[in-house]
């Protein structure tokens, strides 16, 4: 059943793989280590080696910073492992170019346990700090194309976390995401400001399933002071997200923040609570406020997304000043997501039950 309140991101050279490493002092803590990332900086050949070498160098709690240099772009054509980082500040200012070999991505990208999801790199590990002003890019294009011809391509996430904890990302820029701009999963205490996000496409086919950031079996996750210009949700609350604040966004052609979709997998619970999003700013966007659970059977939104039958609560979750311009529905809490048939909603209703939801102070403008 559905409630409508309308309204309102190869192998290289020899010479180049040594890091070079300097010594220097940090502000408040012991000599810290600096590892400059090489690059051959032609937007062709793969520089994932170097990276890794350089994240290995400084990594381990030695107080280390890795530095993408400005006005450098560093080529990734092999998926990376990163979930080994402990105590270490990578200082991205350059371009971070991932390739535009889709299959070699789709057999090799890493999975990441939910829907179809996959990965170009994995983050995590604890005291992480990513910061520096520069830029990923997903190559996003050729994705946008092939999905237009094979909804069953495996599309990678721009930036995942798998296990990261006590850590902060900022001041980046993301750009043409192939699938989800960030999946945080499994991860704790992370936090999220200065982000800026685009996508577009250059042909006829539309970028598809663009999330700003999607959150699952993750908990004390802040997203704040960033802008998003998308196509799908700004933020969502996948299964298990709980203890969650966003606030400070301006959310721009998007589907609003959204909880779920939850209730997909038969036999799982998910759960969704304690999320707070305030001083959000939504502009030409389908959605404000958006809850979507699955119904009681089985149902198929699309092809490759299907589901129904799960079990889970939604709880405790409040949207507090919302600024608003053109959205086409402030609120929609959507009980039957996948179901177009009616009766047969009625007739098998959702298993999440849904409480304790509070939307105040919405100010169009």
């Amino acid at each position: 059943m559905k409630f409508l309140v309308t309204a309102i991101a190869a192998s290289f050279i020899a010479a180049l793989a040594a890091v070079r490493c300097a010594a220097g002092q940090a502000q408040g803590t012991a000599t810290t280590k600096t590892c400059v990332v090489p690059s051959h900086n032609d937007s062709k050949t793969d520089d994932s080696d170097s990276i890794l070498s350089a994240l290995r160098s400084c990594n381990n709690g030695v107080g280390g910073r890795v530095l993408f240099s400005p006005d450098v772009t560093y080529t990734v054509a092999k998926a990376m492992d990163l979930t080994f980082l402990r105590d270490i500040h990578v200082e991205i200012a350059g371009t971070i170019l991932f390739t535009d070999d889709t299959d070699y991505w789709q057999a090799n990208a890493f999975p990441l346990g939910f829907q179809n999801a996959t990965s170009f790199f994995k983050l995590g590990g604890s005291g992480v700090e990513v910061s520096g002003g520069g830029t990923l890019d997903g190559n996003g294009q050729v994705w946008y194309d092939l999905y237009a011809r094979d909804i069953y391509a495996k599309r990678p996430v721009l930036v995942a976390l798998d296990g990261l904890h006590n850590s902060t990302i900022r001041d980046l820029h993301l750009v043409n995401s192939p699938f989800w701009f960030h999946l945080v999963a499994n991860s704790t205490d992370i936090t999220f400001s200065g982000i800026t996000i685009d996508v577009a496409s250059t042909s006829s086919n539309p970028a598809k399933n663009g999330d700003g950031w999607d959150t699952y079996r993750s908990s004390h996750i802040t997203i704040r002071d960033s802008q998003i210009h998308n196509s799908d949700d700004c933020v969502s609350f996948k299964p298990n997200s709980t203890f969650i604040t966003v606030k400070n966004l301006v959310c721009v052609g998007s589907h609003g923040v959204s909880v779920g979709s939850l209730g997909q997998y038969p036999g799982e619970t998910d759960i969704v609570e304690h999320i707070y999003v305030h001083n959000v700013t939504m502009i030409d966007t389908t959605y404000g406020a958006r809850i979507k659970t699955w119904p009681g059977l089985a149902s198929e939104l699309s092809g490759e997304l299907q589901g129904g039958g799960g079990l889970g609560r939604v709880h405790n979750i409040t949207y507090k000043s919302m600024h608003v311009h053109n959205v086409t529905s402030l609120v929609l809490i959507d009980q039957c997501y996948g179901q177009s048939n009616a009766t047969l909603c009625e007739e098998n209703p959702s298993n999440i039950t849904i409480s304790g939801i509070n939307v105040s102070n919405v100010l169009p403008f």
